[in-house]
């Protein structure tokens, strides 16, 4: 069973924490064991040699029958057994045990009609001096390791503040800042090594100045190209006005403006580029503004063209934008899809749904694409891309799905505070003769 863990716990800064504390500790440990077995055996063994040379100096008393010193003893009481055995079988030995309620070294070897000489030297001292040296390194070890982290987490947040600052500009950029940028320290200064990050934050800002570039040269080759072509067109609509009637004369006009309508939408989506495009707010009801879109276009119930209302709201937005965006979505649902084709007014959300085939897989997935439309459908696929343009600079969600029993569904949801305006709410009392919210205004 896999225990899921929180998000803190997978960045990198405690990763880098957690690796540092792991080292840390690791070899705090591997020093503390050498210098604790180095410092216990070289004092064991001066204990040793000391409690040995004792035992000789007692052995020689006792074989000259001369008093034997304080500290030594024949068979003495206290003496561990395993000592005592090993001087049965006429070895001597040295062993470190307790006496009297403190550390002892002894040290035994054989004497007479199998008895045991052995001889005690207090070990308290030396016991002390390790006792004391083990928590020296524990301190030692316990300081170390938190200075490390200390140093660590600030050397590692210096290098994660500069990837979050990094990663900062890169979700700018997605969201269409492309005057956004890094300005890495390191990497603006040449005369100092270059770090991975400086060299990912120096990428990443020539990665944005190359995209910026390329999208200013095209927004400018297609206004160019647009505003070029204006004037011919212009020129060119008037003569086709001047043509005798007939069917060769309808065929010209109709290109003619199909040509003119293409030019103007080349026109705004290049001033939509731009970003600059600012609101001119005005306050109305939304049912209102989606029964003027279906009138202006020709629709009604004899294209099988309605408006139903849930609940109407009174809002304030830049309208002739919302038109545009409501109207192209009324003129794509008649174009590609099959009527009936709805408009739906529920609070401050607007959708136009008709009951065609529904919308291409690729525009569900990433969203109005310019020029490109599906199968043998007729028009440039500019209509969505303006629609989407001008519902952001409403500050409004325009989003595309499929009627679960068939049919496109654009919904847009416009924001309950639009830029610079108040609040959307409800709608107050209309003046007499016009439909009231929450009526069911289908026509």
């Amino acid at each position: 069973m896999r225990v899921a863990l929180p998000g803190w716990a997978g960045t990198l800064a405690m990763k880098a924490a957690a690796f540092i504390t792991v080292m840390c500790c690791a070899l705090a440990a591997l020093l503390g064991i050498l210098v604790h077995v180095s410092v216990t055996d070289q004092t064991v063994g001066q204990a040793r040699a000391l409690a040995l040379s004792r035992l000789k100096d007692a052995t020689d008393a006792f074989e000259n029958g001369d008093t034997l010193l304080p500290g030594a003893g024949v068979d003495p009481p206290a003496l561990p057994e395993s000592l005592r055995r090993l001087a049965a079988r006429g070895q001597r030995g040295t062993m470190v045990g307790r006496h009297d309620g403190r550390p002892t070294m002894w040290a035994a070897g054989p004497a007479d009609h199998g008895r045991t000489l052995a001889v005690e030297v207090d070990y308290s001292q030396q016991a002390r001096t390790i006792a004391g040296l083990d928590g020296a390194i524990l301190w030692s070890s316990a300081l170390a390791i938190g200075a490390t982290l200390l140093v660590g987490a600030f050397a590692v947040t210096r290098v994660t503040r500069r990837l979050h600052a990094s990663a900062r500009v890169a979700r700018r950029i997605t969201a269409g800042d492309l005057d956004a940028r890094v300005n890495d320290p390191l990497s603006r200064d040449r005369s100092r090594p270059q770090d991975e990050v400086a060299a990912v934050a120096a990428a990443l800002d020539s990665m944005a100045s190359s995209l910026q570039g390329k999208l200013l040269a095209e927004q400018r080759f297609t206004a160019d190209v647009a505003h070029e072509l204006r004037t011919p067109l212009t020129g060119l609509h008037a003569a086709a006005e001047l043509l005798p009637p007939g069917r060769p004369t309808e065929l010209v006009r109709d290109r003619v403006a199909a040509l003119r309508t293409l030019t103007e939408d080349l026109l705004e989506i290049s001033r939509l580029d731009t970003g600059r495009e600012r609101l001119d707010l005005d306050a109305e009801h939304l049912s209102t503004v989606a029964e003027r879109v279906v009138r202006a276009a020709g629709g009604g119930a004899g294209d099988g063209t309605h408006v139903e209302v849930v609940r109407d709201v009174y809002v304030e937005t830049d309208r002739r934008r919302l038109e545009r965006v409501l109207g192209n979505l009324v003129a794509n649902a008649h174009r590609h899809g099959r009527a009936p084709v709805v408009v739906r007014v529920e609070g401050p959300a607007l959708s136009v749904r008709d009951h065609g085939e529904g919308y291409p897989e690729y525009l569900l997935a990433h969203g109005p694409q310019r020029f490109r439309t599906e199968g043998g459908a007729t028009g440039h696929g500019l209509g969505l891309t303006i629609a989407l343009g001008q519902a952001e600079v409403l500050g409004a969600r325009l989003d595309f799905a499929n009627a679960p029993d068939g049919g496109a569904v654009a919904t847009l949801t416009l924001p309950r505070r639009p830029p610079g305006g108040e609040p959307a709410g409800a709608a107050p009392t209309r003046p007499p003769g016009g439909p009231t919210a929450g009526d069911d205004a289908s026509r």
